[in-house]
């Protein structure tokens, strides 16, 4: 069967695209991703360029597909393969370009082959085939779910990377005050602390869904976002009209808690809802404030979620910091394909021993949650 890469989703019918996707996931629906596009996010110099997989029936129907992108760097992934690209650059290999199914700037597990098992399976198949003739050192699949593993485990040539990230589950509160009821006295009482900060800083928050804030509002959006990149010396991933984008495709999956100082906003966080899940996006200040980011980013969330009934609470990447306020390891798996077969088999030793390290830093960090031993 033949594969197409489309190197624009607004050639392909948002129905068509979104049908085959089997969970509601707001990072994997056409108005998220065709945003991305054609905000300018990727494609162009960004070094994301857009060259999304489909395999197609004989009457041009697609039966299955993969969010992909032609990477010539390694920026933005979030599944850092930087020491492969530089163990290649001293062996005279060449790395880049490489092909990866994912979302952009995004790490969020989910699924990342669409559409019918078996229909995925064959694209897999086609995909690698072709990769050294297309000139393209290997294929990259970051932040699987379930499905995608069992599709990929044990399939020739198949890697498989774990990594860990930090989820809060809502065990059914009824409040904030019921979840502190549940941890140790000393992590309950620095809670409290670090709430009443804020509260005494004058700060008070106010939540909206996408089609609640104006342009304007969303220029102070992208202001806060832009800056905790420009504080560290980097340039945004996201560009000014993805905001407005989304916002207007995806309004009721869009969450942005406001965070002000008497009449003044101070500080926003982004966040994105999907079935049972909430997921914490982007975070940004304009002044500093004690203990203002946890209060934003993790507590606001976790309220939110109660409120609505949310199961799981995705923070995103990163955050030992999350642990004391009641966040859980879980693993995360990606797969590689690397058509070098001395790379290959570098990477299948490098492996081996990341993945103990792995499940003992998980294992370690459960001994860290704050919660209360039965």
């Amino acid at each position: 069967m033949p594969i197409a890469a489309i190197e624009s989703l607004a050639s392909l019918p948002a129905l068509t695209w979104d049908a085959l996707c089997a969970q509601p996931q707001p990072f994997l629906c056409h108005a998220f991703l065709s945003a991305l596009e054609e905000s300018g996010s990727v494609g162009g110099r960004s070094g994301w360029q857009p060259a999304h997989q489909v395999l197609l029936d004989g009457q041009g129907q697609v039966l299955a597909a993969m969010p992909a992108y032609l990477k010539s760097h390694s920026y933005g992934e979030y599944v850092f393969d930087h020491g492969w690209a530089d163990a290649c650059l001293r062996a005279g290999i060449a790395y880049y370009p490489k092909l990866l199914g994912a979302v952009p700037f995004s790490p969020v597990g989910g699924q990342r082959l669409l559409g019918d098992p078996a229909a995925a399976g064959q694209l897999l198949h086609e995909l690698t085939a072709d990769l050294e003739r297309q000139g393209l050192s290997g294929l990259h699949i970051n932040f699987t779910c379930t499905a995608d593993d069992a599709l990929l485990q044990g399939r020739d040539g198949w890697l498989q990377r774990l990594g860990c990230q930090f989820h809060w589950r809502n065990q059914g509160y009824r409040d904030f005050q019921d979840f502190l009821d549940g941890l140790s006295s000393r992590k309950r009482k620095q809670m409290r602390k670090e709430r009443e900060q804020v509260a005494g800083q004058g700060i008070e928050f106010d939540w909206r869904e996408g089609h609640q804030l104006s342009e304007a509002e969303w220029d102070f959006v992208y202001q806060c976002y832009a800056n905790t990149y420009h504080v560290r010396g980097q340039s945004p991933y996201l560009t000014r009209p993805f905001f407005s984008l989304v916002a207007e495709r995806m309004p009721e999956m869009i969450r942005v808690v406001l965070a002000f100082q008497g009449s003044q906003p101070v500080a926003m966080a982004f966040s994105l809802v999907g079935g049972d899940s909430f997921y914490g996006r982007y975070w940004g200040c304009l002044a500093e404030f004690d203990r203002l980011h946890f209060e934003t980013c993790f507590y606001q969330g976790m309220d939110y979620a109660i409120a609505h009934g949310l199961q799981r609470f995705d923070a995103g990447a990163q955050g030992e910091h999350k642990l004391i306020r009641g966040f859980e390891p879980v693993i995360t798996h990606s797969w590689h394909y690397l058509c070098h077969p001395g790379l290959r088999a570098a990477v299948v030793d490098f492996l081996e021993r990341e993945r103990i390290g792995v499940h003992a830093y998980a294992e370690e960090a459960r001994g860290l949650l704050p919660y209360r031993q039965a």
